[in-house]
């Protein structure tokens, strides 16, 4: 079997390796007192002043803490206290190291090495606070320059002359520096994509931190405009609740809410009908750009409510096999409905155009052929099935002979049962909003269950397990997963039945399967094809070229911190010399 290509979602889930949450402003300031006090007994032991850890580090790191949210959130920027804490105590080791160096190298470069530590912690907070609260340099050098003034008038106190002369000199090569260092940075996103690269890492923050959808706009710049097919079989039933199955041939991420995150959701607006939104055919590229996409899709949807023409009729589900993949087909009148897997082979994402291909040779016997990507087989690293190889042979193969067959099978009056359930069980344990949905399609001698977890993916085996159950109360049936990526806010990899062992799932499978089992009852069905006009999507390679540049930027930057930080140390030498 030909191996299925690594897709950018892997290189965007690598990169959550960097996110970390900040520990409690307390915790930071005990630590923060505890190294002021142990670098005090240091150069007390030396012969030093007496309290010089404390005054040249505790003391500025604290009027730091107190002052950068303040003046951060008075520009109308994200900061809490703990970020905030933790900025002064990591600039304030970074300082006690650089300090401790000096007096190891000689004892009267003390000043010297407190001067570069300062213009490093300039530079350092600079640094950090474009990146985490506003991207505009300007507008952070005040709340930059928050511990290292503190340290300048202390520091002219008690340090011998030339200091304070030195140190204001070395706050402006080290800003300068650091300046150049934060342009090097942005250039790549800003060359590739016309994106801000420090810019886009606020909106990131924001959007987990706050919920802030500003990376929609930076979306937008990079997207393309698409149509694609929607094709839906709305089910009708006399005072009982219809049901609308609808199969979008977009990717519901990239993350979060973000973009198409919630995608089985946002469908559900302005149906009355219970609405299953299971996974088409589309990778990460596919991805709406902004949430005011799907209702384009859901617009698209409903305008295809004219042209309906309802059956009572309906075909038994007849299962497929071609390698790994397997379909399970029904047909509901002029419709043909196709439900593919390979579990317990991975299952990842299907490039658009197998789907497409697998549609447009169906519609020589069917009005409307939606396929479903079943998505119910996570293993190993997340990758997608691109055309012409031989896994999408697989997949045309299997189709080829269901389409062959299926014109042919008998149609018979049908009943419909539906239910959704609400799992306790939450986002971070790979459950989405909509819970677990599921149809109970019955024919004379057959019934089949449907059954849609909103979540992304499934750990590998809870698909047969959960389909195990199912099959000793019915005939037939498959298990789906919407790819909902609202679990996934900072990593890519969150499958049902990764936190949640299937043994808890399967009760609330049961309830749903008792509620639809109760539920049934004559249903008519009727399918549409809505042709999706101007959805601006991601488009082609974008998200893996974001992805690709941010890990490249990555892995430069350090060394282009440290050639530039190596150049400023040389700079401060210099000035020390003349100086002096």
């Amino acid at each position: 079997m030909s191996l299925p290509v690594v897709g950018g979602e892997v290189r965007i889930e690598r990169l959550a390796r960097y996110l970390f949450n900040a520990p409690s402003w307390p915790v930071s300031l005990v630590i923060l007192c505890i190294l002021g006090v142990i670098l005090d007994a240091v150069t007390l032991r030396i012969g030093e002043t007496p309290f010089l850890g404390t005054l040249l580090f505790t003391v500025p790191a604290l009027c730091a803490f107190l002052l950068t949210k303040p003046l951060v959130s008075l520009l109308g920027r994200p900061m809490t206290w703990n970020r905030s804490a933790l900025l002064a105590l990591s600039c304030a080791v970074f300082g006690m190291l650089i300090v401790l160096c000096g007096i190891i190298i000689s004892r009267p470069l003390i000043g010297l090495a407190y001067a570069i530590a300062l213009g490093f912690t300039l530079g350092l907070r600079l640094l950090v606070l474009v990146a985490i609260a506003d991207y505009r340099i300007t507008r952070m050098i005040v709340p930059s320059a928050t511990e290292s003034l503190p340290g300048i008038l202390v520091g002219a106190l008690v340090m011998e002359s030339p200091f304070l002369p030195l140190s204001l000199l070395l706050q402006l090569l080290f800003c300068a520096g650091f300046i150049v260092l934060i342009w090097l940075i942005d250039r790549p996103l800003y060359r590739a994509f016309h994106v801000r690269g420090l810019d886009f890492i606020n909106s990131f923050l924001a959007h987990l931190t706050d919920g802030s959808r500003a990376l929609e706009g930076y979306f937008e710049k990079i997207g393309e405009e698409v149509t694609v097919p929607q094709v839906s079989i709305f089910f009708s039933r006399k005072g009982r609740r219809g049901l609308l199955i609808t199969i979008p041939n977009v990717h519901p991420g990239p993350v979060g809410e973000i973009g198409g995150g919630n995608l089985p959701k946002g469908m559900q607006a302005g149906f009355e009908e219970m609405v299953m939104v299971p996974h088409g055919a589309a990778t990460h590229d596919f991805n709406p750009v902004s949430e005011k996409e799907i209702d384009k899709l859901a617009d698209a949807v409903r305008k295809t409510r004219g042209s309906l023409r309802y059956s009572p009729l309906a075909s038994k589900s007849v299962r497929f096999s071609e390698g790994s993949v397997s379909l399970l087909c029904q047909v509901f009148d002029s419709t043909l409905l196709i439900v593919s897997t390979r579990s317990p082979e991975r299952t990842e994402d299907i490039d658009f155009n197998i789907g497409m291909t697998i549609m447009g040779e169906g519609h020589r016997f069917f009005e409307n052929v939606g396929f479903i990507d079943a998505h119910n087989c996570s293993a190993g690293d997340v990758s997608y099935v691109l055309p012409a190889t031989r896994l999408a042979m697989e997949y045309y193969r299997a189709g080829m002979k269901a389409i062959g067959e299926m014109p042919g099978k008998p149609r018979e009056p049908m009943e419909l049962g539906i239910a959704r359930v609400s799992v306790p069980f939450s986002r971070e344990q790979g459950f989405g909003d909509n819970g677990i949905q599921i149809a109970l399609v019955r024919t004379r001698n057959q019934t089949t269950a449907y059954v849609l977890f909103d979540g992304n993916n499934m750990e590998a085996g809870v698909r047969e397990a959960i389909r195990d159950f199912l099959l000793s109360r019915v005939d037939e049936a498959e298990v789906m997963t919407t790819d909902s990526h609202v679990v996934n806010t900072v990593r890519g990899r969150n499958p049902v039945g990764l936190h949640v062992p299937v043994e808890e799932i399967i009760p609330w499978v049961e309830k749903a399967l008792s509620e639809a089992f109760s539920d049934l009852s004559p249903a008519e069905a009727a399918g549409s094809t809505a042709w999706c006009e101007g959805i601006r999507i991601f488009g082609s390679h974008r998200i893996t070229q974001m992805a690709s540049t941010v890990n490249t930027m990555l892995i430069f930057i350090p060394f282009i911190s440290a050639g530039m930080l190596l150049l400023v140390f040389i700079l401060s030498v210099l000035a020390y010399i003349l100086i002096g």
